[in-house]
């Protein structure tokens, strides 16, 4: 039996500014065009709500901006029915060729009896038991990467 995995980083470096990086990144409407699974995003002020898809799966994904710091970091927190689910972010680093971008997710259901409700939640809307979830988005964060780094140039 594997350990399961609370938190999954991957970074991929972009040949653009930490600035630019941040600016495209911020525009978090264009989120579906590098996530695997973002399909729509309507963005309200620090929150928005994503519209994901994987396979016959659909979701919604209601979205608060916790950290918004240009050409550094950039996070948002999912809560979805009022429970917290994960943290996902990016961080910027200057590289001598760009910015090396660290996309990071947290699994934020670690603790009491919501812990059980929020797996059950994401099992049914995503397919994706909790266990398996680290891995999936680790698949999911290098596609978003090398997408990001196509169109952000």
């Amino acid at each position: 039996m594997s350990v399961r995995e609370w938190s999954v980083e991957e970074s991929l470096e972009i040949p653009l500014p930490p600035q630019a990086v941040y600016a495209a990144l911020a525009d978090i409407r264009r989120m579906k065009d590098w996530s695997p699974e973002v399909i729509g995003v309507w963005p309200r002020g620090d929150r928005f709500v994503g519209v994901n898809r994987k396979a016959c799966w659909f979701w919604f994904a209601t979205c608060r901006i916790v950290i918004a710091d240009p050409g550094r970091e950039f996070a948002f927190d999912n809560i979805t029915f009022g429970l917290p689910v994960a943290r996902w972010g990016y961080r910027l680093t200057p590289t001598e060729h760009g910015t090396l971008v660290t996309e990071y997710w947290i699994d934020l259901r670690r603790r009491g009896w919501r812990r059980w409700i929020a797996e059950l939640l994401g099992l049914v809307f995503t397919g994706t038991p909790a266990a398996r979830r680290a891995a999936r988005n680790r698949l999911g964060m290098r596609v978003t990467l090398r997408r990001l780094r196509a169109t952000a140039v």
